[in-house]
């Protein structure tokens, strides 16, 4: 029992599973825009399932692949996938099993959902080679993240909306800001490996800006999100709010480099759920 516990624990490391606080609320976001309010338990068990497995699938890929780099960078050299704790085979097999689960939830949930689950699993393990040959591997991972909203509003209607595609476009500049000051870390590794980021090619001044501009479309698009969707003030107040936490981030990682890892974890975890509470207060108020 002990063993299997620790294995659990290996792959919960492994995919860091507690990461799921990014896409998680904006998934459920759009399915409460979506149907005007409260959405069903049922939708709310596969809209979970689907959200971690799809998450699941493309973490355990990302590591499977990185295996070799992961192993030399300071950073990461303490991974499951790499220190002796995970063999390549146990994770290739949580790769598969989390992109079979996935299918086979879209597959319940409706048959819009089931037929886009195989494309936008390209899309979530298409990332892991990004960062191979192209510097767009930020963007790769914003719209991975940015699928989200569009498959909560696929889960709970059958169909795509405008909002819906403003609330993903302000996700992926949102993940694609923050990934770029988490890369700072492994800027000068990236130069090294001949691996390909923003920060490795233009340097952790123009990082700085790319973000922040990114993070500025971020609250454009969740502005037209608002508008379109036509909601109210609290939602208004959660535009704001993302603002004032992403300007928080910058100030943050600006100041000190070392609080980088506070900025992605702390900053971007408390935006997401703050989010999702004044949209559900929004609707409660309507």
């Amino acid at each position: 029992m002990q063993r299997l516990v620790k294995k659990l624990r290996d792959f919960n490391e492994l995919v860091m599973f507690q990461h799921s606080i990014f896409s998680l609320p904006f998934i459920f976001i759009a399915m409460i825009v979506a149907s005007n309010g409260w959405f069903g338990f049922q939708l709310l068990i596969l809209g979970s399932f689907a959200a971690v497995t799809a998450r699941n699938a493309a973490m355990g890929f990302n590591r499977y692949i990185d295996r070799k780099f992961d192993k030399h960078n300071p950073r990461t050299a303490g991974r499951p996938s790499v220190d002796g704790r995970l063999d390549s085979t146990s994770i290739a097999i949580f790769t598969f099993v989390n992109a079979l689960v996935f299918v086979g939830v879209s597959y319940l949930i409706n048959d819009l959902a089931f037929y886009l689950s195989l494309p936008v699993l390209v899309v979530l393990l298409s990332y892991s080679y990004f960062k191979r040959f192209s510097s767009m591997a930020h963007i790769v991972l914003g719209i991975s993240l940015g699928l989200a909203p569009i498959a909560g509003v696929i889960a709970v209607s059958g169909g795509i909306t405008i909002w819906s595609l403003w609330l993903s476009l302000g996700v992926v500049f949102w993940v694609a800001g923050f990934d770029l000051l988490y890369s700072l870390q492994d800027m000068e590794f990236d130069r090294t490996n001949d691996l390909h980021s923003i920060p490795s090619r233009f340097g952790s001044a123009a990082t700085l800006k790319i973000s922040a501009f990114f993070h500025t479309a971020t609250i454009v698009f969740w502005g037209l999100f608002v508008y379109t969707a036509d909601l109210g003030v609290m939602a208004i107040f959660a535009v704001v709010f993302s603002a004032m936490m992403l300007g928080y981030e910058h100030y943050l990682v600006r100041r000190d480099f070392t609080q980088i890892d506070r900025a992605f974890f702390t900053v971007n975890g408390y935006l997401g759920f703050v989010f999702i509470g004044l949209i559900i207060l929004d609707e409660v108020m309507r």
